[in-house]
């Protein structure tokens, strides 16, 4: 299990190019953006346009498999931006990845789920010693089966812990080579359909205080350069979470939102309303309070990560942990479009 956070950080030669990226990224007012298949509003700003609309850059998305792969190709300087974890983004700081948390893209709640297969033999958590558990390394959902798992008293080294990523957890399971998974949405609603939930990632943050969320994550070095992007990508994605909670009732299966949410994280147009009810995606103005990322040291977002830190170091996943993680969390732009 130590070997799941290597490769994270980037060789200096690698962080050079990097900055030689970014620099070049500023000038030509191009920037390339790493997404997952999270079911999230945002992703009708994806299909539309509207970042591009609201900045005047040319946007490519770069579609990437895990948190891991994000925090990876942000430390290569493949992108320049990306969505991540908390889990993710705890560990790419605690190894010196240079980069900074702007944006909470959703509090995970209950979009995250440990599921057993029926057949399995599972049907609580402590049935999983010696059985086999899919899903993608360096993940929330990740740190959040070995918080469960130790929670429950289970030893995590009694688990057959399998890194896959979303596809590949879909396809063992159809194959009924795994016995659970711990995994999100488009994922977990497949799932979901033969198999039954042990707990869910809002179960597990009330009942040990150790919550999860995914955020957005910008290249510092790019963050300083293209500050008008980052702030315009911000009014961006607080106008669409904004709209999805005004108007939830009209984000139905046939709609074009849904429809655009649908073609970029790879669900089910009908399963992506019910998706969406799982997550909640804080305002605008609960982004900028201590409740999230504002509040320096003592702001959710840093208490969580440092949180996430301090419990896969004793875990053996990574080797360091920061004295204060709101170095690597930004509130500026959210401060900025608050005004």
């Amino acid at each position: 299990m130590k070997r799941f956070f290597s490769s994270l950080r980037a060789p200096a030669g690698v962080a050079l190019l990097a900055v030689a990226a970014s620099a070049a990224h500023a000038q030509s007012r191009e920037v390339v953006i790493g997404y997952q298949d999270m079911v999230v509003p945002w992703r009708y700003a994806q299909v539309s346009g509207a970042v591009e609309k609201a900045t005047g850059y040319k946007v490519t998305y770069r579609k990437l498999g895990s948190g891991a792969d994000v925090i990876r190709a942000l430390a290569s300087g493949s992108i320049q931006l990306g969505e991540a974890g908390s889990s993710p983004i705890a560990a790419g700081l605690s190894q010196g990845v240079d980069i900074s948390l702007f944006w909470i893209l959703d509090n995970i709640n209950d979009a995250e789920a440990l599921v057993a297969r029926d057949g399995s033999g599972v049907t609580k958590l402590s049935d999983l010693k010696g059985k086999k558990i899919g899903l993608p390394f360096v993940s929330t959902s990740h740190f959040h089966a070995l918080v469960a798992l130790e929670h429950a008293g289970v030893d995590p080294s009694t688990v057959k812990i399998l890194n896959l990523r979303p596809p590949e957890v879909a396809a063992a399971w159809e194959r009924g080579d795994i016995d659970a998974t711990y995994i999100w949405d488009p994922v977990l609603a497949k799932v979901k359909k033969n198999g039954k939930v042990l707990i869910t990632s809002g179960e597990v943050a009330k009942e040990t205080g150790k919550a999860t969320f995914d955020g957005f994550a910008v290249s510092r070095k790019f963050a300083q350069d293209n500050g008008a992007f980052v702030a315009g990508l911000v009014k961006v994605l607080a106008a669409t979470d904004a709209q999805y909670r005004d108007n939830k009732s009209a984000w139905t299966a046939g709609s074009k939102e849904v429809e655009g949410v649908a073609k970029e994280s790879g669900a089910t147009a009908a399963d992506v309303p019910a998706s969406l009810a799982l997550y909640a995606f804080p305002t605008l103005a609960e982004q900028a309070s201590p409740a999230w990322l504002g509040g320096g040291a003592q702001s959710g977002a840093a208490k969580s990560l440092a949180a996430t830190a301090a419990f896969l170091k004793a875990q053996g996943t990574i080797q360091n942990v920061l004295p204060d993680y709101s170095v690597g969390v930004d509130p500026r732009f959210i401060q900025q479009a608050s005004r």
